[in-house]
């Protein structure tokens, strides 16, 4: 067992290494946005693993995984925005649907841009936000500006994540995959947890 694992990782390591990987972790960031089942947070993970080990370099890997999720927020922001009309008056039809409408404008108008930034850490929150962003119709000014900085703060996450089991353990890729891999499950459950804990505590206040 211990024999494929590693012959998996050192696969994984040749074919992250080539100049090829850029443009793989720009377009599945990109999808990522759209269709949450593409795992862009895993190719910048390697990316950045590879990148430790010294065959990329860590400033294309951020600016790639960067500049691919920004995109594909924008897509899911015009997506959102090109089906609101419909979205609105199909979910707006019952007093129950109308409520989760009136709920998600009032989450985004609270929480505001930071909630852009930890939708990204979310799965599949980050596609749900941008779309909702769009389907409410919020300024296209205040998206950009913090869709620019969810993007950077999520990639500079990822890639340093994976940058730094490759600096750690150059001399095992197995390793540093590992490692890397369980630092962002480590994060996510946390942010989960959190996540859960607050939305316990605040019905607990709704009903006091």
């Amino acid at each position: 067992m211990l024999t494929i694992v590693n012959t998996f990782f050192e696969w994984l390591k040749e074919s992250s290494a080539s100049p090829w990987f850029y443009l793989i972790i720009f377009t599945v960031a990109v999808f990522d946005s759209v269709l949450p089942i593409v795992p862009s947070e895993t190719l910048v993970i390697i990316g950045g693993v590879s990148a430790g080990s010294g065959s990329l370099s860590i400033a294309l890997v951020i600016a790639c995984a960067a500049s691919g999720a920004f995109i594909g927020d924008n897509l899911s922001y015009l997506i959102g925005s090109e089906a609101s009309d419909w979205v609105i008056k199909r979910r707006t039809r019952t007093e129950r649907g109308a409520k989760q409408m009136a709920n998600i404008v009032e989450q985004i108008h609270d929480r505001g841009g930071m909630l852009l930034i930890t939708a990204r850490f979310i799965p599949g929150g980050r596609t749900l936000l941008t779309l909702s962003c769009g389907v409410t119709r919020q300024p296209r000014k205040w998206f950009i500006g913090w869709a620019v900085v969810a993007a950077s703060v999520w990639s500079l996450y990822a890639s340093l994540l994976g940058y730094i089991g490759g600096k750690s353990f150059a001399d095992n890729h197995t390793k540093a995959f590992l490692i890397a891999f369980a630092g962002a499950f480590g994060v996510t459950i946390i942010v989960e947890a959190f996540r859960a804990i607050s939305h316990r505590l605040k019905r607990r206040n709704q009903i006091s």
